[in-house]
């Protein structure tokens, strides 16, 4: 059924996006290493050669489906940012329930955003690279302005408080999906507690190093 989706989907035009949406659900299904060129154009529907016309190969297919995964984040994150109806510290704690729920509900694209299958393989493409770093770059601007609010305490670096607020969130995420947090209201405990670390400990402690 869902080979049937997606070749419904398909037409002249639009390949590259669904041959994306396409190795999206295969990975979801089978994991990276159930994801070839050939399974994909089964998949879609077309030659066998007509993924390489978009992808030089798996390793450059695998790159773009996480940068559309730091695209989509960036934007949900930019989205929590601009919302007026959310004070500074509402926009907070949805940007850890947004973290949470993006690794959570998809977590195939998220190990490749964050996993060793591209980064450490050393193959990551520039683009890549540029994404990531603007995703993060983001996340720092987030925490300047949750200090100028007095969300969080001003006396961590930004960046500083930006690499360990992210390393908690990835940690949590990792352990859940990995399935060592498999009971969602203790993922939920988590994060309450996480949200309220980073409003008060976190910062706070970095005044009397």
């Amino acid at each position: 059924m869902k080979s049937t989706d997606t070749r419904s989907n398909y037409h002249h035009g639009d390949l590259h996006a669904c041959l994306l949406k396409a190795a999206t659900a295969i990975i979801a299904e089978a994991g990276v290493d159930g994801l070839s060129m050939r399974k994909l154009a089964d998949r879609v529907g077309v030659s066998r050669t007509a993924p390489y016309h978009h992808f030089r190969d798996k390793q450059a297919l695998l790159s773009e489906l996480a940068i559309s995964g730091f695209r989509k984040f960036t934007t949900e994150v930019d989205s929590i940012a601009a919302n007026d109806q959310l004070d500074a510290g509402a926009k907070l704690e949805a940007f850890v329930r947004f973290y949470l729920s993006f690794a959570m509900g998809q977590p195939e694209v998220y190990n490749l955003m964050f996993g060793q299958s591209i980064w450490k393989s050393g193959e990551p493409s520039q683009h890549l690279i540029e994404e990531g770093h603007a995703a993060f770059r983001r996340f720092i601007e987030l925490v300047e302005q949750w200090q100028l609010d007095g969300t969080i305490p001003s006396g961590c670096e930004p960046l500083r408080y930006a690499q360990v607020a992210w390393s908690s969130l990835h940690g949590l995420c990792r352990l859940a999906i990995d399935g060592i947090y498999a009971d969602a209201s203790s993922v939920d405990a988590v994060s309450d507690t996480l949200v309220q670390l980073l409003r008060q400990q976190l910062g706070a402690s970095a005044k009397t190093v």
